[in-house]
């Protein structure tokens, strides 16, 4: 047995939407809120940054007016001031030597007196992130200028780095929190979505191919939800009533090379059975004519007594019985020797009505002729046709004493029909399948030999047609033959 890892298994579309759309949807969406965050970040801090400035700038003209007039109490007045805003973490004022003149705040500053002279030199503006007694922060410069316009020293003001690491981080945990929502909203909208306008009409269809592989062949998967699933549901149901009706055409094909194959053994017996019968009739033609005619010769005594007699009228009546027996043994077993021709079919039924008129005379039946308003022709050999309708006619007869018998003809497409019924008890479900077989017969012992049906069989068979048991409109039994037809304008043989 093959056994397929868990990587090779092909995976669900759940699976696939998962890995190919939400996964590259969640990242683009992360990446593009990174982008957002860090812009927001950068905002922020220079918002920050612009709030130290602002402030700075304010208490700059104050302190340059202090730092000239040397009111070293009014410099440190206005510093405290700085502290008063609450967002300052402390705030330095240098003179032009670099040196500290007045400071606001939490630790004095370990700047250098050289860098503090070059900024002061520079006369500019700048801002920057450093460390105060191993504390960060971030300074911002002004340098503060006399009422001469000459820079008479430099204004430094400081602001915790934590205030800006706590408002990113406020940030970042905003974000984080609404990102990680609209990713659960949006997985769950998608899973949603995709069970509603997908899913479940993907597991309808899964039912009902499990359904059709069950053994219902007859179910057909609905046609509902998206177009793409209604186009695959069509496709399935066009496939499997293609396959049903693949199936059917085997079926009949079946049947039909189970009824040729069943004809054809048949056909079969009934020629080796023919054959034996020529021969058997062959061989008791002559002793029975000689038995025949020795019990006539006797019958001519006038000496012989009357149980005599009696016996050999019995023994002619026999004779005469098994000659029969032994002609319907040859018919059986002739071929068929003349050419067929083109003959219409009223000729065939009246000749085969005139055969049998004396036997149906005796029997008190009535037999009807139906023949249609056009003319049909055959194709037949005239005297064995003739014999297998006057079998048909005398069977159906002997089965309806006083009775109806039918024969009517007419046209079915391509095909000659005739059908000889009567109104008798019909026959047996029982004895249907062997009705065709030599010697089968439903008369009484000594009644039958069994060979008419057969003989018709054989007759309609070398013509080119077919015998079988159908139902008629009288209740009895019906014999239809189907021949196909000869149009009227082909010429006679």
């Amino acid at each position: 047995m093959t056994h397929v890892s868990i990587w090779q298994r092909p995976a669900s579309l759940r699976g696939a939407l998962l890995l190919k759309v939400i996964v590259p949807l969640m990242a683009i969406m992360f990446g593009f809120s990174s982008v957002v965050l860090w812009t927001v970040e950068r905002n922020s801090e220079r918002r920050l940054q612009a709030e130290v400035e602002l402030v700075a700038r304010a208490v700059r003209l104050p302190l340059s007016a202090s730092l000239e007039k040397n009111h070293e109490r009014t410099l440190q007045q206005v510093l405290e001031s700085v502290l008063g805003v609450g967002r300052v973490y402390g705030a330095y004022v240098y003179d032009r030597d670099g040196k500290l003149a007045a400071y606001a705040g939490a630790v004095e500053p370990d700047q250098d007196e050289s860098a503090i002279q070059q900024l002061t030199a520079g006369g500019e503006r700048t801002g920057t992130y450093q460390r105060i007694n191993g504390r960060p922060v971030y300074s911002y410069f002004v340098p503060l200028e006399e009422s001469g316009g000459q820079i008479n020293g430099l204004l430094q003001v400081t602001r915790r780095w934590g205030d800006f690491e706590q408002d990113t981080r406020r940030l970042r945990l905003i974000a984080a929190g609404l990102g990680g929502l609209l990713a659960g909203v949006a997985l769950v909208v998608i899973l949603l979505g995709h069970r509603s306008a997908v899913g479940k009409h993907l597991q309808q269809l899964a039912r009902s191919m499990e359904r059709v592989a069950a053994g219902e062949r007859e179910h057909r998967a609905p046609r509902s939800g998206p177009q793409e699933i209604v186009v695959l549901s069509g496709a399935l149901n066009q496939m499997l009533d293609s396959i049903a009706a693949a199936e059917r055409q085997v079926a009949e094909q079946q049947a039909r090379e189970e009824q040729l194959q069943a004809r054809l053994r048949q056909s079969q017996q009934l020629a080796a059975v023919g054959r034996l019968a020529a021969g058997v009739a062959h061989e008791l033609g002559s002793p029975l004519s000689v038995i025949d005619g020795k019990a006539q010769r006797v019958l001519r005594d006038d000496e012989l007594g009357e149980t005599h007699r009696r016996a050999l009228l019995q023994i002619r009546q026999q004779v005469a019985r098994l000659s029969a027996i032994v002609r319907q043994l040859l018919d059986f077993g002739r071929a068929a020797g003349s050419p067929l021709r083109k003959v219409p079919a009223e000729v065939l039924a009246h000749s085969a009505a005139a055969a049998v008129a004396d036997e149906l005379a005796a029997l008190q039946v009535r037999l009807e002729l139906q023949a249609p308003a056009q003319t049909l022709y055959c194709r037949v050999d005239p005297p064995r046709f003739e014999q297998a309708l006057t079998n048909l006619l005398r069977n159906a007869a002997q089965a309806s004493p006083g009775g109806l018998v039918r024969l009517r003809w007419w046209r079915d497409g391509a095909e000659l029909m005739l059908q000889v019924e009567d109104d008798g008890p019909g026959i047996a479900e029982s004895n249907r399948a062997a009705l065709f077989e030599p010697f089968f017969t439903t008369k009484p012992v000594g009644e039958g030999s069994g060979l008419g049906l057969a003989v018709a069989h054989g007759v309609v068979g070398e013509c080119g047609g077919r015998i079988e048991l159908v139902d008629g409109d009288l209740p009895g039994a019906a014999f239809r033959i189907a021949l196909p037809l000869i149009d009227e304008e082909v010429e006679h043989d």
